[in-house]
């Protein structure tokens, strides 16, 4: 070796042939490689940093050796250049390693037997022989041109973003965004990266601006920073700030004088970015696009209010003695009543807590309409949530994204004011996950002359996006609306009813152990150290044992948080390794490792695999030749490229918020007190509402009476419920 053991060099250059990527951080760019060096019989290791690099390429580094007591000698790289191959071995292992999408190991040897160390020419300029290789018809090597193309451009994007500080793992989300522009769109304006790209923040986007040459104090980056300050409201269910809020946050934000941050201010209100405007007479500024939003919410809501239903008037006496015939069911006379309001009204709102009948009033309705001949059409916020709501009525229900027919080429949706639904009777199901966004896009979509009708449970948590459409409805006092309190006597003697309204009444729910069977346990468990192992071992043996039920489809477990031992995260790798041990293909991506059977959850919307945040499916296959991993949601089998995996994760555990508008056979809830930021009534009262068959609580009792004691929670900042209320917007 070039030094001795005890000893370390100055400055050197190495070069060679990358035999094996031992590890490669996407996000640091931080590298391990066994390196073939000229003259040197032994494999060398070096640790550097590479935007990307792969087994194959030929490297250029400097550095200095040195001996780590634990891996032995190395070269420490400072600066490390990687090329594409020149030998037919190095460009076999190179194609050979998943870097360019339907390429394998297989037909990495195909391709370097029939073009030997001419392939990257034949990709680039005669793409039509590769047909000639047995095994690669038209389809395979249009993704191997398009796998090449994007990744010299991909290529380009990482290095650019690696020398300006950014973590690589988005670089192909990047170049999806923003296409070939996109070094010239960075260099513009970096801030774009933050408005735009999921995963990168502001203090990335600065860090980017910095290394461009942008002042501290520059106005962009003073503007910027208020939009910034204004999204992570939003990311609290926000859609505006108290004026006295916003600037002191984008002063610590950007470390600048206040006159800055107010000049700022001043131009983004005069360009339309921010509107300034009042909550209860308090001055507050809100991102223009969110305010605009609950402006049209109002007037949509006005226009379907006005008028008579489109059916021909309905003798509510008659009606509901009928469907009780064809039900067989008596209606109790609150829901007697909001049969009255539903068939006389343009526009309802349903709510009450579990066991209340708000099926059964649905399915009246519903049925009393159908009988008249109008059209009816059903949706919910999710695909679980619709899947529900269509077994409950036995009508057909779709997400509202599905009823909206999303154009994934605009990020937009076809039916809107121009193009409206063709219904006469539109009935929306766990409406309090509606977001402002999405109830704006929904009511444009309603007929002038239709009706509506919300159902939800108004108790339950927020929607995860900002505002509070249906709280506000009902608050403002401007909408018609049926609360259902009667429990029913079949749904009183469940244990999972009992205690889901006893935690909405604020009273803790009875944790001791029953005599018999039910269907809602406690388990006590001190700390989290014995928490885990507990709860592992009821969703793995003691639950499925028990109530004959699939501890991987059946089985939910729903955390108040991601973070922590007891949090989604570190649960989702325990009850992985735990749940399924599946030998078969494997690929490690975004710090998750993903094999066949793995239950998973998409966290964006995706309109064109018609995948949507929040929806769960389970991994079918893994093609590592050609890059792509199956997931079935709904039975349908879904293709993502590993590149994409970064919008899904683990699901053997989620969060409360996650789980809104799903019900599970079973739920599994740790509770415990290293959660209290998250500890609050309507989170514990949704979670314990999301099982259907049984609910068990791990953890502590004093845990679970704060979170039934905490009704605080944060206010969301939102104008709907005053203009609603106030009758002028």
């Amino acid at each position: 070796m070039p030094v001795s053991p005890r000893t370390e060099s100055a400055t050197e250059v190495f070069a060679g042939l990358v035999e094996r990527v031992t590890f490669h951080n996407e996000d640091s760019g931080f590298c391990v490689l066994r390196v073939k060096a000229r003259g040197k019989r032994d494999l060398i290791t070096v640790v550097g940093h590479a935007a990307v690099i792969s087994a194959g390429e030929f490297i250029q580094a400097s550095g200095e050796w040195s001996n780590d007591r634990t891996h032995g000698v190395q070269f420490r790289a400072r600066f490390l250049k990687a090329m594409p191959p020149t030998t037919a071995e190095g460009i076999e292992k190179y194609l050979g390693s998943g870097m360019i999408r339907g390429i394998g190991p297989v037909n990495a040897k195909k391709l370097v037997g029939a073009f030997g160390d001419k392939v990257f020419d034949v990709i680039e300029a005669a793409p039509d022989q590769l047909r000639e290789v047995t095994g690669i018809g038209p389809k395979r090597a249009d993704a191997i041109v398009a796998g090449w193309a994007e990744q010299q451009i991909v290529r380009e994007i990482m290095i650019f973003l690696h020398t300006h500080g950014v973590g690589t793992s988005r670089a192909v989300r990047i170049y999806k965004t923003y296409g070939a522009e996109a070094v010239q769109i960075i260099s513009e304006d970096p801030y774009r990266l933050a408005r735009d790209i999921r995963g990168i923040g502001f203090k990335t986007a600065d860090a980017v601006a910095m290394k461009l040459g942008i002042e501290k104090t520059a106005m962009i980056r003073a503007r910027a920073g208020i939009s910034h300050a204004l999204t992570e409201a939003l990311d609290d269910g926000h859609c505006g700030l108290p004026r006295g809020e916003l600037l002191p946050l984008a002063v610590k934000l950007l470390e600048i004088r206040d006159a800055l941050v107010i000049d700022a201010l001043k131009l983004e209100l005069a360009g339309g970015a921010v509107i300034a405007d009042t909550i209860d007479d308090q001055p507050c500024i809100f991102l223009s696009g969110l305010y605009r939003a609950e402006q049209s919410i109002v007037t949509r809501l006005r226009i379907l209010a006005r008028g008579i239903p489109a059916w021909q008037a309905i003798d509510a006496d008659r009606a509901i003695p009928w469907v009780e015939a064809k039900t067989g069911l008596s209606l109790a006379d609150s829901q007697k009543a909001a049969v009255r309001t539903a068939l006389a009204s343009k526009l309802t709102v349903i709510t009450g807590g579990p066991g209340v009948g708000k099926t059964t009033l649905v399915n009246s309705i519903l049925r009393i309409l159908a009988a008249k001949d109008v059209r009816l059409m059903l949706g919910a916020p999710t695909g679980r949530a619709a899947k529900r709501m269509a077994e409950t009525t036995g009508r057909e229900a779709k997400t509202i994204h599905r009823l909206l027919e999303v154009d994934p080429s605009k990020g937009s949706f076809k039916r809107n004011e121009d193009n409206p639904l063709d219904c006469d009777l539109l009935v929306i199901d766990e409406t309090s996950m509606v977001d402002v966004s999405l109830m704006n896009a929904l009511l444009k979509a309603v007929p002038d002359e239709a009706a509506l009708i919300l159902v939800g449970d108004v108790d339950q948590l927020p929607p995860v996006g900002p505002g509070q459409a249906l709280a506000d409805m009902i608050a403002s006092g401007a909408v018609p609306v049926v609360r259902l309190t009667e429990i029913f006597r079949q749904a009183a003697e469940s244990r999972i009813i009992q205690s889901a309204h006893r935690i909405n009444a604020g009273r803790s729910p009875d944790l001791s152990m029953p005599d018999g069977e039910t269907d809602f346990y406690f388990v006590a468990a001190a700390d989290p150290d014995t928490a885990v192992p507990r709860l592992i071992e009821l969703v793995r043996d003691r639950i499925p044992r028990r109530f004959g039920v699939d501890p991987i489809r059946d089985i939910q477990v729903l955390c108040p948080m991601n973070r922590g031992g007891v949090g989604a995260r570190s649960l989702n790798i325990e009850l992985q390794q735990a749940l399924n041990r599946n030998d078969g293909p494997a690929i490690e991506k975004f710090g998750t490792r993903f094999s066949v059977g793995d239950k998973v959850m998409q966290i964006e919307n995706d309109y064109d695999k018609e995948v949507y945040n929040g929806d769960v499916g389970f991994v079918e296959a893994i093609d590592t030749d050609a890059g792509e991993i199956t997931i079935s949601f709904d039975r349908r089998p879904v293709a993502f490229q590993f590149g994409e995996l970064d919008r899904i994760v683990l699901a053997y555990a989620t969060t409360v918020h996650k789980s809104q508008g799903s019900e599970y056979p079973v739920v599994v809830i740790p509770v415990m007190t290293q959660h209290y930021a998250m500890l609050q009534r309507n989170l514990l009262y949704t979670a314990v509402t999301r099982g259907r068959r049984l609910v068990i609580l791990v953890g502590q009792q004093k845990a679970i009476a704060i979170a039934v004691r905490n009704v605080s929670g944060r206010r969301r900042w939102s104008k709907l419920r005053e203009w609603l209320a106030g009758g002028d917007r």
